[in-house]
């Protein structure tokens, strides 16, 4: 049956399916979080900018927490996918460290902010935010540390040694130009850093007696 003519008409919210609900309300989320930090966001915020009623925020998550984890999960995952598919891109390790640079970079100049989820929230003494937080600093470490071993043929603590000192720099380096204002151009600013950091990993022989850059001796 349709409503007669001139009558009131009604429209029935969207449908949509679960994984897109979801998708739309760590959108949602993700915006207020950013904007007010987790401790001013609320819950009727985060429904409202979806566009939903509370309820349907928390079918979905039964609580702020455990949508701010989800979040964090998923840029957590990002990060670390992104220096990993740095390490894995190239054969040229000097091409390896421009892009694990680049990672960091493009992840703290992303139009969404999601850096200050990570690096900055005001939640970080949360025992489960904490843990996510260092799994981001050790999953990128990790990523770069398997190359080391690989081409180098450095002892495992040696290696992950130096990938902590390549991740803490590019990381350190892309927070400071992001709070300083993006004085200098991004492209120009990534290719300072990585040169930094090659002019270092770069004077390790690799295996096999090829170098990149004849090194000092490892006792």
């Amino acid at each position: 049956m349709t409503a007669a003519s001139g009558g009131p008409q009604t429209t029935r919210p969207t449908r949509l399916p679960r994984s897109a609900r979801r998708k739309q309300l760590l959108a949602a989320a993700q915006q207020i979080f950013v904007a007010h930090g987790y401790h001013a966001a609320a819950m009727d915020d985060i429904a409202e900018r979806a566009g939903v009623s509370k309820p349907v925020l928390y079918q979905h998550f039964p609580g702020k927490l455990e949508l701010y984890l989800a979040l964090l999960d998923t840029h957590c995952d990002a990060i670390i996918a992104k220096v990993r598919g740095a390490m894995m891109s190239s054969p040229d390790n000097k091409d390896r460290v421009k892009g694990a640079v680049r990672a960091y970079f493009d992840f703290m100049d992303h139009e969404s902010e999601a850096f200050r989820l990570v690096f900055e929230s005001d939640l970080r003494n949360d025992p489960q935010v904490r843990q996510r937080v260092e799994r981001v600093e050790q999953g990128c470490i990790a990523a770069v540390t398997d190359t080391i071993i690989s081409d180098t043929g450095l002892r495992p603590d040696q290696a992950e040694l130096l990938a902590s000192g390549l991740a803490g720099a590019a990381g350190q380096a892309a927070q400071f130009w992001l709070a300083n204002g993006r004085r200098t151009p991004k492209a120009e600013a990534e290719a300072l850093v990585a040169a930094l950091i090659w002019r270092g990993i770069a004077s390790f022989p690799l295996q096999g007696g090829s170098t990149a850059g004849m090194a000092p001796e490892i006792g």
